[in-house]
C-alpha cells in the first residue's frame, strides 16, 4: 500500500509540474462553483464591468459557473480580437436558445468557423444576399418603410412616442421586408407579417434572458428555467410561419421570367437551394436557407 501511495503521488507530482499554466490576464477570484455570479448582479452589467476594468484594466479575467470569461473594455483591444486575432477568437459556446432558434445553429452568428458548412453560408451571404446591387435594389423596400414609420409619427404628434421601440419596429419592418421581398398580398399575407413581427420580438427577449443552463452545463438537461421549451414553442410557431411564407415565395419565383430579378431573400434563396440541389451541389439545406433568415 505504501508503494502504491508513493507511484501515485510520484505520477500527480510528475503531471502537475509538466502542466501548462495558460497566461491569463488578472481578474476577481470569485467563489467555488458559481464564480463570480454572486457578485455581478442582474442590472447594468456594463456598469459592473466598468468598475472591474478600473480595478483590473482593459482586459480581465472572471468566472461565471464554471466557464471562464475574458472581458474586453477598450477599442484598441477590441480591435485587436475581432479584426487582427478574429480566427482566434471565433469559436464560443452559443446559448441554448440561440441554437433553437438557429435551427440547430444554421445560421453565421452561431454556426462554428471550423464547420465547412459556416464557409459556405458566408459565401452566399457575401457573394449573393449582402452586394451592393443587391442592396441597392432593396433600397426602395427600406425607403418605403422608413416612410411608413414616419407617417405613424406624424399621426401622433402630441403624444408621447418610445423611440426605441418606433426604432425597433421600423428596422424589423424594414428587415421582413427585404426577407420577403415587399408587403405579401391580401389578408393571409397581413397576418402573417403580424405574426412573424410578434414572434421575432418574443424570441429577441428570450434570448436576452440570461440563462443558467448555458451557464451551468450539466444542469441544462433540467431546463430550470423554462428558456428552452419557450424557444422551441416560439420556433415551432416560426416554423410554420417560414413554410407558409416558403410556399408564397415559390409561387411567386413560378410566376416570374427566370431573368427577371429577385428583391427578396428568401425567394433568392430557395433559388439557390432548389437550383444547387439539382446540381447535386448544394451549399445551402433548408434549415440552412431558415437560419440565415431569422
Amino acid at each position: 500500500m505504501v508503494i502504491l501511495a508513493i507511484s501515485l503521488w510520484h505520477l500527480w507530482f510528475v503531471k502537475k509540474s509538466k502542466k501548462i499554466v495558460a497566461q491569463l490576464p488578472p481578474g476577481p477570484r470569485g467563489l467555488p462553483i458559481v464564480g463570480y455570479l454572486p457578485f455581478l448582479g442582474t442590472d447594468n452589467l456594463h456598469l459592473s464591468f466598468t468598475e472591474l476594468a478600473a480595478t483590473y484594466g482593459p482586459i480581465f479575467k472572471l468566472w461565471l459557473g464554471n466557464k471562464l470569461c475574458v472581458v474586453i473594455s477598450s477599442p484598441e483591444l477590441a480591435k485587436e480580437v475581432v479584426r487582427d486575432h478574429d480566427v482566434t477568437f471565433s469559436e464560443r459556446d452559443p446559448p441554448i436558445a440561440a441554437q433553437v432558434a438557429s435551427f440547430g445553429c444554421n445560421d453565421i452568428a452561431f454556426d462554428s468557423y471550423s464547420n465547412p458548412r459556416w464557409k459556405n453560408k458566408r459565401k452566399v451571404l457575401a457573394t449573393e444576399l449582402l452586394t451592393n446591387a443587391r442592396l441597392n435594389a432593396c433600397y426602395g423596400l427600406r425607403r418605403e418603410q422608413v416612410m411608413n414609420g414616419l407617417k405613424d409619427v406624424y399621426e401622433n404628434v402630441g403624444k408621447p412616442i418610445d423611440i426605441g421601440k418606433w426604432t425597433y419596429l421600423v428596422a424589423l419592418n424594414v428587415a421582413i421586408s427585404m426577407i420577403l421581398g415587399g408587403e405579401l398580398p391580401g389578408e393571409k399575407g397581413a397576418a402573417i407579417e403580424g405574426n412573424l413581427k410578434e414572434n421575432s420580438s418574443e424570441s429577441m427577449v428570450l434570448m436576452g434572458k440570461p440563462n443558467v443552463s448555458d451557464i451551468f452545463p450539466a444542469i441544462a438537461r433540467f431546463d430550470i428555467q423554462g428558456i428552452e421549451r419557450g424557444m422551441r414553442k416560439i420556433n415551432q410557431q416560426f416554423n410554420r410561419l417560414l413554410e407558409s411564407v416558403i410556399e408564397v415565395a415559390i409561387d411567386k419565383e413560378k410566376d416570374k421570367k427566370s431573368s427577371e430579378q429577385k428583391l427578396g431573400f428568401l425567394e433568392l434563396l430557395l433559388h439557390l437551394e432548389r437550383n444547387n440541389n439539382e446540381d447535386n451541389a448544394s451549399p445551402l439545406t433548408m434549415d440552412e436557407v431558415k437560419g440565415l433568415l431569422v
